[in-house]
C-alpha cells in the first residue's frame, strides 16, 4: 500500500505507463505522462520556496492541469485545499483566508472577479494560472506565473528529500457546503485517503480496466476518491 497519495500515479506510471490514466474531452494522458506532469508541477511548487505542510488553493473546473497539481501539490510536501468552482468570489476568498493558503492554482478568467478579494490575503503569495500566458495585470497585487513558465521553473539539483510526507502528514483540508453557516475545513492524512481510495475500491472490485466518470466536483470527498480510488487499480 502505497504511503502517501501520489504514490498511486508514481507507480502505475512503473506498471502500466501506456495505460489511459485520464480522458478529457479529445485529450488522454497515460500514467507515464501525468506523472511527468506531475514531477514537473511539483518542481514549479518547490521552486516557490513554500515550507512543508503549507496549503495551496485550486480553483479550477474539471481539467487535467487540476488533477495533475492535485498530485503534485502533496509530491512536493504541501497540502491541497480543492475549492468548489461554482462559489462566488466571497466564498472562495473566505476558504483562501481560513486556512491560510499560500499558493492559488487557477486560471485568468476566474482570477479576475476575484482579484479585489484577494487583496486583503497576506499569507497568499503566489497564483499560478494555467494559461500559456498572462493576459492582463490583476490588481491583485499578488505574485503571478503562467503555466508554461512555471513548468519550467524545475528543481533540479535541489534536495528533493525536504519535501518528504509520512502517512500521518496532513494531505488535504475538503471544506464542506456550508449551507448551515460558513464552510468548514476538514483535514485530512494521507493514510485517511490511501485507505479509503483502498476500501472503495475493494467493496466496488475495481480493475485496471474500468473507466470511472467523474461527474461531482473533487472538492466534494466523493469526487475526490473517485480519482484515488481509480489510481490505485490503475483504471481511467
Amino acid at each position: 500500500m502505497c504511503e502517501t497519495i501520489d504514490g498511486f500515479v508514481a507507480e502505475q506510471a512503473v506498471s502500466r505507463p501506456d495505460s489511459p490514466a485520464l480522458l478529457f474531452k479529445s485529450e488522454t494522458l497515460t500514467y507515464r505522462e501525468l506523472n511527468t506532469l506531475v514531477e514537473a508541477v511539483a518542481g514549479g511548487l518547490f521552486a516557490l520556496q513554500l515550507s512543508p505542510g503549507d496549503r495551496v488553493a485550486l480553483y479550477l473546473p474539471k481539467q487535467l492541469e487540476f488533477v495533475a497539481a492535485l498530485f503534485a501539490i502533496v509530491r512536493a510536501g504541501l497540502t491541497f485545499v480543492p475549492v468548489n468552482p461554482l462559489l462566488k468570489p466571497a466564498q472562495v476568498a473566505y476558504i483562501l483566508s481560513d486556512c491560510n493558503v499560500r499558493a492559488l492554482v487557477t486560471s485568468s478568467q476566474r482570477l479576475e472577479p476575484l482579484a479585489d478579494q484577494l487583496n486583503p490575503l497576506s499569507d497568499l503569495s503566489h497564483i499560478v494560472l494555467v494559461d500559456h500566458e498572462i493576459a492582463s495585470e490583476s490588481a491583485c497585487g499578488k505574485s503571478r506565473i503562467a503555466w508554461p513558465e512555471f513548468l519550467s521553473l524545475g528543481r533540479s539539483g535541489d534536495d528533493k528529500s525536504s519535501a518528504r510526507r509520512i502517512d500521518i502528514d496532513m494531505a488535504a483540508i475538503l471544506y464542506t457546503s456550508g449551507s448551515t453557516g460558513k464552510p468548514k475545513g476538514v483535514v485530512l492524512s494521507h493514510r485517511n485517503l490511501v485507505v479509503g481510495a483502498e476500501s472503495v475500491a475493494s467493496y466496488l472490485e475495481n480493475t485496471a480496466d474500468d473507466r470511472l466518470l467523474a461527474v461531482l466536483p473533487f472538492s466534494f470527498d466523493y469526487g475526490l476518491s473517485q480519482l484515488t480510488t481509480a489510481f490505485s487499480r490503475g483504471a481511467s
